[in-house]
């Protein structure tokens, strides 16, 4: 066959495989009399697509015609016999087509055709963005009534029950202290409620190493309900030993040292 034909008839090979023939150019490939072997059409598939800068998502019809040409050539069947194909190589400017050529482009469906074959049998798993992991669920942080009862469980821990101060209040309670984790928590209850913005309670500590001049500044709370209420200590210095827990009314914000003319409630440590 001519240089001329072969490249004809790969040309009609290939516009059948991505868009079909018409009656005339159907009848034109049947008067080259060539075998309409599964490889051929392959090679010509492969030789057009090596042409291409980018490769773009195959049409559907053709990829179930290439799927279905794959099973073909893969199904179990006797090899067929080689055939001896007397040819002149020739060396111009268009040897794509000399054998070298061939055996690139017979190599290439070959490939084609497995990867599809493989594909269907394993398909590869793209890998996207797919849904955000679900971070695992944190414990709910603990309420200052769940912190003041685990602390109470401490083999260390000091408590004070509360009582009436200077002025007509009567509060009830207990307060906690630890010494080893410097942590402690008023648990109280019967003081009336305040304006942050006039004053506010502020919680005084008599430690046996302390002045009680100069007891240790616990901390400034407010009491915005007429039911218990439960907070947290805050110690301004280490606390070693406390003997005596005062509540005293103070200003905004609290003061350094105060003058205790206004003590709400009074609190002793349990012996």
């Amino acid at each position: 066959m001519s240089q001329e034909s072969e490249e004809r008839l790969l040309d009609l090979l290939e516009k059948r495989a991505f868009y079909g023939l018409t009656n005339e150019e159907q009848s034109e490939l049947e008067k080259l009399s060539v075998d309409d072997d599964v490889s051929l059409d392959l090679t010509a598939s492969a030789i057009a697509l090596s042409e291409l800068r980018e490769i773009e998502p195959l049409p559907a019809h053709l990829r179930t015609k290439i799927e279905s040409q794959a099973d073909d050539f893969f199904a179990m069947r006797p090899a067929a016999e080689p055939r001896i194909i007397e040819t002149q190589p020739t060396v111009s400017g268009s040897g794509f087509w000399s054998w070298s050529g061939w055996a690139v482009a017979a190599a290439a469906c070959v490939a084609l055709a497995a990867n599809i074959y493989l594909t269907r049998i394993n398909p590869v798993q793209v890998a996207g963005p797919g849904p955000k992991p679900v971070p695992a669920s944190s414990p709910a942080p603990l309420t200052p009534e769940q912190l003041r009862q685990q602390l109470s469980t401490l083999p260390d821990v000091a408590r004070a029950d509360i009582g009436p101060g200077k002025e007509q209040y009567k509060p009830s309670g207990q307060i906690v202290w630890s010494d080893a984790k410097q942590a402690g928590y008023i648990d109280i209850k019967g003081l009336p409620k305040n304006d942050p913005s006039k004053e506010q309670y502020q919680l005084w500590i008599f430690d046996q190493n302390q002045d009680p001049k100069t007891p240790i500044d616990g901390g400034v709370f407010d009491v915005n309900s007429e039911g218990e209420v439960v907070i947290p200590i805050d110690a301004k210095i280490r606390v070693k030993g406390p003997k005596v827990f005062a509540i005293t009314v103070e200003r905004p914000g609290g003061v350094v040292v105060s003058k205790q003319e206004k003590v709400a409630a009074l609190a002793k440590v349990e012996t």
